[in-house]
């Protein structure tokens, strides 16, 4: 009996590329379905259940967070694989802790794809080995010393709402949108948020807001 597996990802490329990597060196691996974002998987899966789900963990609409845990809420049995360019820490956790049983980086080697597959269809966990030692880390508690860590900073409600949209990679146009604001304010409000946080790069500004549940993504 083949492995049923569905894709996720809003980049056809991508999809292509696993499905390329299944046909090669997936004997008996099937994919059975792919989705451009999280509402449209959550649709296919209803018709066209999968034995695992790869899913992107940035996705227009519905993120992978979500739709995992929106997979999970109808099924506990559902095994996911989270698939992410970001080997931050605060994602690996985020991304454990809605459900998922395997973390697997974009830029894995081919024979990495297959192996998550076959083990977490044998219903275990699979870390791509360069984010493992975060668990690890967690189980030593290995975890940054108090003094090290990023004190919390009280945001405005408004300033929290612009960077859970920053973070989720709504440019300053479309928040300013969105928001019915100038673009210009959205500016002044985003250099006051990194300014507070002391903060100056996206990755981390996204961390944040993992961290502190100001966003699911």
């Amino acid at each position: 009996m083949s492995i049923r597996v569905m894709l996720a990802d809003d980049h056809a490329v991508v999809r292509d590329g696993i499905k390329a990597i299944v046909a090669k060196k997936g004997d008996g691996i099937e994919v059975v379905g792919e989705a451009g974002d999280g509402k449209e998987l959550l649709a296919l899966a209803e018709t066209t259940p999968a034995d695992i789900y790869i899913i992107d963990i940035s996705m227009p609409n519905l993120n992978g967070l979500e739709a995992t845990e929106r997979l999970l809420k109808r099924d506990a049995k559902t095994k996911v694989i989270i698939l992410s360019m970001h080997d931050d820490r605060a994602f690996v956790e985020k991304a454990l802790k809605v459900g998922a049983k395997g973390y697997l980086l974009k830029e894995s080697a081919p024979e990495e794809l297959i192996h998550a597959i076959r083990e977490v269809w044998m219903d275990r966990f699979f870390l791509s080995p360069k984010i493992s030692r975060y668990v690890v880390q967690g189980f030593l508690g290995t975890n940054q010393p108090r003094n090290q860590q990023r004190k919390t900073t009280n945001l405005t409600d408004r300033e929290k709402e612009i960077l859970r949209l920053i973070s989720e990679g709504s440019t300053a146009k479309e928040i300013a949108h969105q928001l019915r604001i100038s673009v210009n304010t959205v500016g002044v409000h985003r250099n006051n948020i990194m300014r507070k946080l002391d903060i100056h790069k996206q990755a981390e500004l996204i961390r944040y807001t993992l961290k502190e549940g100001i966003s699911s993504l």
